[in-house]
């Protein structure tokens, strides 16, 4: 076994992975749900009182979170407690806690880092700091308000909780947080700057995207059935919903993981990531499919070798377009593709992680889940495969998993199944 790329880089592989998601929080819940092929999207009446919001249709993580020592959470709003509880299964699915539930001494000698992100801070806290403008009231701000709306407020609160002292990155970049996020960690291990990453992105549902996305006219509003939406590709989609959630990888030098014996679920093959340069909001389908190729390239393999291609696939009049139009200029095939989103929604930072674990876990399953609510693919999307009905079994030694967000960021990830 060769721990090295063709390139000369270090290979770079999952170890651990943790989850939270109206589908579960581990593999086997998360599967059985998907198998079930009925979405968790529901009704939210609490946000009757926005006369002007079109939609009322959520995703929220409904679990209750559990306790954590209050003095090391005291700056955590809920975005990154989700996190933390990702990051906690993670880490155990990944071997790397004594008994005592403390981490392995070595996490702490600045080898290990973290590239971690979301959309934005906690909203109640932000709405805190906004008291003092509105109402000249400073009352509710204290020493931790700003930490817990602070845009990195993931990422820094993780370091500090968890005493990691090596690289950190935060890429709040919207929609690509979670999938920048493991592409970055997974090149500072693989150019040896770092031996272990902590890698992903959540985001707590909050009206306000909500209501961002209805100005735009590009939310779901078929409200009497939640059931039925979003339909990611379907001719006649109306939108997107909002969802909520977080998602957490390990990834470690190869050669570091198999000298401790860690279980590897797969390696991260390629990445790219690239920004339209056009327009803040419109998508390009020129720049997506390079993004694609970047990460190809990365991989040193054909697009003939990727059996699957989890989508962005947000349910979007223009996305979905740009999006898959973008797959077939890359694959010149119709490969097989699917959006996790038709049965979660938009879980903004946190989808490019939650999907991308996913995915993995498909991968080693055999099966991958269909798209939700597809009954007519639209004509102007892209002539690729589309998974529908009860899912698909697929035995493939490569996968695809691609996100986009506003500001054309532009991202594609490739994992490989690992075998000894």
């Amino acid at each position: 076994m060769s721990f090295l790329r063709a390139d000369g880089r270090r290979r770079v592989v999952i170890t651990g992975g943790g989850m939270l998601s109206a589908l579960g929080d581990d593999w086997n819940e998360v599967y059985e749900n998907l198998k079930l092929c009925r979405n968790k999207i529901v009704y939210m009446k609490e946000w009757d009182v926005y006369e002007r919001m079109n939609t009322r249709l959520g995703c929220p993580y409904t679990k209750e979170l559990p306790s954590f020592p209050r003095k090391k959470i005291r700056g955590m709003g809920r975005v990154a407690l989700l996190s933390l509880l990702a990051t906690e299964r993670a880490f155990e699915m990944a071997g790397l806690k004594k008994e005592d539930g403390e981490l392995i001494d070595e996490l702490h000698n600045g080898r290990t880092g973290i590239a971690y992100g979301s959309c934005m801070g906690s909203m109640d806290s932000i709405l805190d700091m906004f008291s003092m403008i509105n109402d000249n009231d400073v009352s509710k701000i204290n020493s931790q308000t700003y930490i817990k709306c602070m845009p990195q407020t993931c990422a820094a609160n993780l370091s500090v909780y968890y005493s990691l002292r090596g690289r950190i990155i935060t890429t709040n970049t919207a929609c690509t947080s979670g999938s920048q996020s493991i592409g970055y960690a997974y090149e500072a291990i693989a150019s040896g700057i770092q031996d272990m990453m902590v890698a992903g992105g959540a985001e707590e549902l909050i009206p306000p995207d909500a209501a961002a996305f209805d100005a735009m006219g590009a939310t779901a509003y078929d409200n009497a059935h939640p059931e039925q939406e979003p339909k990611p590709f379907d001719k006649k989609r109306d939108g997107l919903v909002i969802g909520e959630g977080a998602g957490t990888l390990i990834l470690e030098d190869m050669e570091h993981a198999v000298k401790r014996g860690a279980k590897i679920y797969a390696e991260v093959a390629g990445f790219g990531t690239n920004c339209d340069g056009t327009h803040i909001t419109n998508p390009n389908a020129e720049t997506m499919a390079e993004a694609l190729r970047l990460s190809i390239k990365d991989a040193g393999i054909s697009p003939d070798k990727i059996g699957y291609v989890n989508a962005h696939g947000t349910s979007t009049s223009a996305g979905d377009v740009a999006e898959t139009n973008a797959t077939y200029n890359v694959f010149n095939r119709a490969v097989p593709i699917s959006s996790t989103k038709s049965y979660i929604g938009h879980t903004l930072g946190a989808c490019g992680c939650v999907e991308a674990w996913i995915t993995v876990n498909m991968m080693n399953e055999g099966w991958f889940h269909p798209t939700l609510n597809l009954t007519e693919p639209d004509e102007n999307c892209g002539k690729l495969d589309y998974i529908a009905g009860n899912g698909r079994e697929i035995n493939t030694d490569y996968v695809m998993s691609n996100n986009f967000a506003f500001g054309g960021v532009n991202t594609s990830l490739i994992f490989k199944k690992f075998s000894d």
